[in-house]
């Protein structure tokens, strides 16, 4: 009996859950019923707007592809060649140009490569360390040795002066722009070539006009020797230039020239060239003023190192404001290690004139450079001393002297005078100046 009246209410329990459940999905049913009409009828308008959102991403896609394809056609065609490196310097793309200048044959677009593997260039490879280093731009000019697996082909192959352009890009990645520079330098060498031998055609007709005026000058009578001297004096000229584009071109061609090097005191070299140029001096009444050590040895080429002085010094005297003073300032520099073996002389050449202007500045040691009409321009021309005044090439031909010496120059306008400014540098100066001057 007690049995059967367990069984009977489990029944009963487990009818009233049953009961209960399928109430609750009726109820759960008719709840959620608005809603999933909601969603299905949503789902239906946003799967076209769906597809036309995928459809515009491809396009968009495409459009970019066609963009990309387009640059890099582009930098195909270019002119100067560049390429492209990941983070860890392989190389991903370049164009025909870089392909022709580093010699890439073995190398094709779809393999990734480090550079240094294929193009055995230090210097490239330290641009691109520089770029990303820094993450700006970097510049670099080097003569690129290009190398060859057919040992054939070696003899045909010339090395070229490259220059390079490198810009960081992202992910660590760098763009070069390589530019060859040796057709330009092989049209130069030409020319200069040229010119060498058109100015050695030109001494032997030049010497014998000379002796023809000379001839006439004796023989004329005022005020028909007017003429004849006139016609000498342009003659001369005409001679100094030839002869100064000669001295050029061999200094240029040979930088390591032979020098007469002995000891040279400086102050009193000095002296002499403007006693030389004592008449145009006295001409534009003006004065003369160094200030410095008086003892000023170095060991250089007298002829040269006065050669520089007497172009110097005439072109300060040629556009100096009469009654105005030049000045010669020299001191004595320590080195970067503040060693006393190796120090530097410095003279400053200051005049009152016009100075150069901005534009003409970093082009004044430039041969046959004409910048400013004030500054080419004088009326001693024609008057001038020396074999290497008044023809374009003087300044050049300085620069190269001391070059040769191991020095440099640099051309400035002095803030307080307005006139131009010359900065020499020699570093050949010897024990007799550093006794009593260096400290």
């Amino acid at each position: 009996m007690h049995l059967l009246g367990f069984f009977l209410g489990l029944a009963v329990g487990i009818g009233f859950w049953v009961w209960q459940q399928v109430q609750l999905h009726r109820y759960l049913g008719r709840l959620l019923r608005p809603l999933t009409s909601h969603f299905y009828k949503m789902r239906l308008l946003l799967i076209p707007r769906l597809r036309q959102e995928i459809a515009m991403v491809k396009q968009h896609e495409q459009d970019l592809q066609q963009l990309l394809q387009t640059y890099q056609d582009l930098l195909n065609f270019a002119p100067v060649g560049y390429l492209q490196v990941d983070e860890e310097n392989q190389l991903l793309w370049c164009n025909r140009q870089a392909q022709e200048i580093l010699y890439l044959q073995s190398w094709q677009p779809e393999q990734v490569r480090l550079l240094l593997e294929l193009v055995r260039s230090y210097e490239l490879d330290h641009l691109i360390e520089q770029t990303r280093d820094s993450q700006k731009p970097q510049t670099g000019e080097w003569v690129f040795h290009r190398s060859c697996e057919d040992a054939a082909e070696m003899p045909t192959i010339k090395s070229l002066a490259l220059r390079a352009s490198s810009l960081p890009l992202p992910n660590g990645q760098v763009g070069v722009f390589l530019e060859n520079r040796q057709p330009l330098l092989d049209i130069n060498e030409v020319r200069d070539r040229s010119f060498s031998d058109l100015a050695h055609e030109l001494r032997t007709p030049l010497t014998s006009i000379r002796l023809v005026v000379e001839t006439l000058q004796n023989r004329l009578e005022p005020p028909l020797n007017r003429w004849v001297n006139r016609l000498m004096q342009e003659v001369d000229r005409l001679i100094n230039l030839v002869q100064s584009w000669l001295e050029l071109t061999q200094m240029e061609a040979n930088p390591n020239m032979q020098l007469q090097a002995k000891a040279v005191e400086l102050r009193s070299l000095i002296a002499s060239v403007w006693e030389t140029l004592e008449p145009l001096v006295q001409r534009q009444h003006l004065s003369f003023s160094y200030s410095g050590p008086e003892n000023l040895w170095i060991k250089a080429d007298k002829a040269r190192i006065y050669q520089v002085f007497l172009n110097l010094l005439d072109n300060s005297i040629k556009y100096s404001p009469p009654y105005t003073n030049i000045q010669i300032q020299a001191k004595i520099l320590s080195t970067k290690d503040n060693d006393p073996a190796s120090p530097i002389l410095e003279i400053n050449l200051i005049d009152s004139g016009v100075g150069f202007s901005e534009a003409d500045l970093p082009h004044v040691f430039e041969r046959f450079y004409r910048g400013d009409k004030a500054r080419s321009h004088s009326p001693q021309d024609g008057n001038s001393i020396g074999a290497i005044v008044g023809n374009g090439l003087g300044l050049a031909i300085v620069e190269q002297i001391l070059i040769a010496h191991g020095g440099s120059i640099k051309a400035m306008n002095h803030p307080e005078t307005g006139g131009a400014w010359m900065q020499l540098q020699f570093h050949e100066v010897m024990a007799n100046s550093l006794s009593q001057d260096y400290s």
